[in-house]
């Protein structure tokens, strides 16, 4: 008598096969939500003889529920032959990548991106292709970097097209290669990269075997350019759960040539010994950075620059480590040594001079707080904090509220409501006062006009003193400012104001 399938395990195949053939509908169903566009484009390159699908990641997000108005398309027309087919019907068309066979045009609000079918080796040397096209769908899904990006959808037919697993890995919620992941890296090592920011974006999680080439090849990413690497990085950390990609960075030693400051935080324990050591209490506070930036607006969009901040805030730990009598660890200027690092690193990953400055003043700042006690802080103090944060101020806040990390709760409750004290009274004063806005009380015509000087380097400096005095006292009124430069340039030698 032959075997027979247990007739639980037949229900179970039935009906992991109608969860497959549901979501194929739902993909085509996702797919015709953009017609009658995607059906006037497949009439166009039909007549034509030509092939079109939707491809990689418009399929991977339709099957999620989540199309947008970016679309992908790949075809069996030449790019030339794309060109002729989409003129007089799109609204605009581009060729900015017509050299890698890709037309790209807009219509009805929808950005489309139509790509010859690719067949494309690599020297493995750096990370651009020989470009050459293929002649059929397989053979162009095949290259993708994962079965997820390797679906699609005939759109002349409407038929789906997996030859990968991509549908299943999906149901999964997992990464892995069409090919080998050992062949899709040396191609491509900023795959390894993607495959961590999906894993931020999405929430998936790689295969074992992606895992292990990621660990045996991490060296193979500084073959790509900063510029390259940092906006993947950047995907990452503004993705959904951004933990979730710097932790498979680190594991597999990918961050040791993206951001090994990061990695480098794990050798040292926090001052507290409430976390594992500093990486983790970093991590914990990027959690509780995403958390924060929306609580008072859910309509805000994810913070790069908050979130950089919050990763990268105790960076300057491992090179300010003393371990001290009696057992304890002290990290003295850690914020100092920590913003000059943050600075060199992020330059080096090419991000923009407002990011850069922005981040590192955040970490800069983000310990000034913890000298505020139960409130010891003068007025003059609170104006400084906030002068110095500027138009940082907000993040700034939530950067040190993220900090406090702390597992005993009376002490994270005591530094909450010490926080919230600051806060209150940095909207007394600046309601009072216009902090916004701190200006010395004279200004600089009128500094000169006092001293009798032309513009130069005297004029800065009498305006920074004047600040600082504005700064120190508040508002003075226009009395007591002029006789406050007069004392100033009698002590500077400049000679009395008259």
């Amino acid at each position: 008598m032959g075997s027979q399938t247990p007739v639980n395990e037949r229900g179970s195949e039935a009906s992991a096969e109608r969860r497959a053939t549901e979501a194929k509908r739902n993909a085509v169903a996702e797919l015709l939500r953009v017609s009658p566009l995607a059906d006037e484009l497949a009439r166009r390159f039909s007549a034509a003889g030509h092939r079109l699908y939707l491809v990689g990641g418009s399929v991977r997000d339709a099957l999620l529920g989540r199309l947008s108005q970016d679309l992908d398309f790949t075809t069996d027309a030449r790019p030339e032959q794309i060109l002729r087919l989409v003129s007089g019907w799109a609204e605009a068309v581009w060729e900015t990548g017509i050299e890698f066979g890709t037309v790209g045009a807009a219509k009805g609000g929808t950005t489309l991106e139509i790509t010859t079918f690719r067949a494309d080796s690599y020297d493995r040397v750096g990370r651009h292709p020989d470009v050459a096209f293929g002649d059929s769908i397989d053979g162009d899904l095949v290259r993708r970097d994962f079965t997820v990006n390797a679906m699609a959808v005939d759109v002349v037919t409407k038929t789906f097209v997996d030859p990968h697993g991509g549908l299943d890995a999906l149901a999964r919620r997992s990464l892995d290669t069409p090919a080998t992941p050992e062949e899709s890296f040396a191609d491509d090592p900023l795959r390894m990269l993607r495959a961590a920011r999906f894993s931020a974006q999405l929430g998936f999680d790689p295969a074992p075997r992606v895992v292990r080439a990621m660990t045996d090849m991490a060296g193979e990413i500084t073959r790509i350019t900063a510029e390259r690497v940092q906006a993947e990085l950047s995907k990452l950390v503004v993705g959904a759960q951004p933990r979730r990609g710097v932790e498979l960075m680190v594991d597999t030693g990918l961050a040791e040539h993206v951001v090994p400051e990061v990695p480098g935080m794990r050798l040292a324990i926090d001052e507290h010994h409430q976390h594992k050591d500093v990486y983790q209490h970093s991590l914990t506070v990027l959690d509780q950075a995403v958390e924060l930036e929306t609580r008072h607006d859910p309509t805000l969009e994810p913070d790069l620059v908050l979130r950089l901040a919050a990763l990268l805030h105790d960076i300057g730990k491992p090179a300010t480590r003393r371990f001290e009598p009696g057992g304890g660890v002290s990290f003295h200027h850690h914020e100092v040594v920590g913003a000059k690092l943050v600075r060199k690193r992020l330059r080096a990953l090419r991000y923009s001079k407002d990011v850069v400055n922005d981040v590192s003043q955040l970490v800069f700042l983000h310990l000034r707080f913890h000298g505020y006690g139960k409130g010891e802080w003068t007025d003059s103090a609170v104006r400084r904090y906030v002068t110095d944060a500027g138009p940082l101020l907000p993040r700034l806040h939530k950067l040190v509220r993220a900090d406090c990390t702390t597992r005993n709760r009376r002490k994270a409750a005591a530094l909450q409501r010490s926080y919230d004290d600051l806060e209150a009274r940095i909207a007394r004063i600046a309601e009072e006062e216009d902090l916004a806005k701190v200006r010395p009380d004279l200004d600089g015509n009128e500094i000169m006009r006092l001293l009798g000087v032309e513009p130069g380097p005297i004029v800065g400096r009498a305006w920074k003193h004047l600040k600082e005095i504005r700064l120190d006292r508040g508002p003075l009124d226009h009395d007591e400012a002029v006789a406050e430069l007069r004392r100033w340039a009698a002590e500077q030698g400049i000679g009395p104001a008259e």
